[in-house]
């Protein structure tokens, strides 16, 4: 199984940046994908970025160019730069591992980690 942490989120003014990160744990070699997921009240949870294992990368395109995904040498751990943050983005963030285990595609979420953006 994959375990996911995630952590950097917090209060921020719109314009401002933020740093997210999310360290997996478990059959890490296993993992083909990690990406970030929000979710604002009331609202259902959406897409933000994925990155690949070969380091391809996706994006929402409201966060095109002002959000860069990246993950560690050892693909343990992925990053998500957010700037010029807009107070609408304000939302709980997760991480997401998809992962092949016994030949089957799963997909583990983080617990979480709330952004706020003041206006």
């Amino acid at each position: 199984q994959v375990q996911l942490v995630e952590s950097g989120g917090g209060l921020v003014q719109a314009g401002g940046s933020l740093r997210l990160s999310c360290a997996a744990s478990g059959i890490i070699r296993s993992i083909n994908t990690m990406g970030w997921f929000r979710q604002a009240p009331g609202k259902q949870r959406e897409l933000v970025a994925t990155i690949t294992r070969a380091g391809n990368t996706n994006y929402a395109d409201s966060v095109k160019g002002r959000f860069t995904i990246s993950t560690d040498n050892a693909k343990s751990t992925v990053y998500l730069q957010m700037n010029s943050l807009e107070p609408e983005e304000s939302a709980d963030y997760y991480c997401y591992a998809e992962f092949v285990l016994a030949g089957t595609t799963r997909g583990s979420w983080g617990q979480g980690t709330h952004v706020t953006v003041s206006s």
